[in-house]
């Protein structure tokens, strides 16, 4: 685990897995963040959200500009883990019996149907969707009492930053077991449902312009968001600069 920009990242993909194995099977509990530019500039601006993120076992790398800043900066070589990515390597690794949470119901029932081609497990399994409320009211005992008698090893979490890491640090306390596992868009991306939004095409994420599909595609809450990640980008920047000195 290595920590930048102060969040605590774990970029090597057999550990990833490797410690959500230990963590399920040693019913030790916890949840993941999966970090993309949003949540780091989120993490920048906010302490309170930055120790959220932070009481997470650990973080994975959801940005391709990450890595190239830990290089610029360190002279490291790092590569990021994108949400989307350890979901369906999850779902295919058939090791886990799992509960899925947030979004819409009709997302939810697509996104099994889909899942269920992947791994025929997931047919099986439990597609809640989560009432639309602050985090602030959710019933957490409730809903941990739920995965308690689901039995679920991963609890993947759909509600977008900055609402699903503070919805899965809440939830935690009522937990006697389970990996939570916060996947953003990753709900919409494997449903199948052509009004959902879209992954953007491999070749877009290999030159590292996703951020622009994902303007085009939902221009109302993207613009705003890419305006706050390049507006702080310059300060998170020099900070790190300045720790590394």
């Amino acid at each position: 685990m290595e920590q930048y920009f102060d969040i605590r990242y774990e970029f090597d993909v057999p550990t990833v897995h490797a410690t959500i194995d230990k963590h399920v099977t040693g019913k030790q509990g916890g949840y993941i963040c999966v970090a993309d530019g949003n949540i780091l500039t989120m993490v920048h601006n906010d302490k309170e959200y930055r120790d959220v993120v932070n009481g997470s076992i650990f973080s994975i790398c959801d940005s391709s500009w990450v890595p190239k800043f830990v290089k610029w900066i360190y002279g490291y070589t790092r590569k990021h883990y994108c949400g989307s990515d350890i979901f369906i390597d999850i779902i295919r690794s058939r090791k886990y019996r799992m509960i899925f949470l947030g979004t819409k119901q009709a997302v939810l029932d697509a996104l099994q149907q889909n899942l269920a081609k992947e791994n025929p497990d997931v047919a099986g399994m439990t597609f809640k969707e989560l009432p639309y409320c602050t985090v602030d009211s959710f019933d957490y005992p409730g809903i941990a009492e739920m995965i308690e008698q689901d039995k679920a090893d991963i609890i993947w979490v759909a509600l977008g930053a900055p609402k699903q890491e503070m919805f899965m640090h809440r939830l935690q306390p009522h937990l006697k077991h389970g990996v939570q596992i916060a996947v953003g868009a990753a709900f919409n991306f494997y449903s199948g449902l052509s009004d959902a939004p879209q992954r953007c095409p491999a070749w877009m994420r290999k030159l590292h312009l996703e951020f622009i599909h994902r303007i085009f595609k939902e221009p109302k809450k993207q613009i705003k968001r890419c305006w706050g990640i390049v507006t702080t980008l310059p300060a998170i920047l020099h900070k790190e600069r300045k720790a590394k000195n």
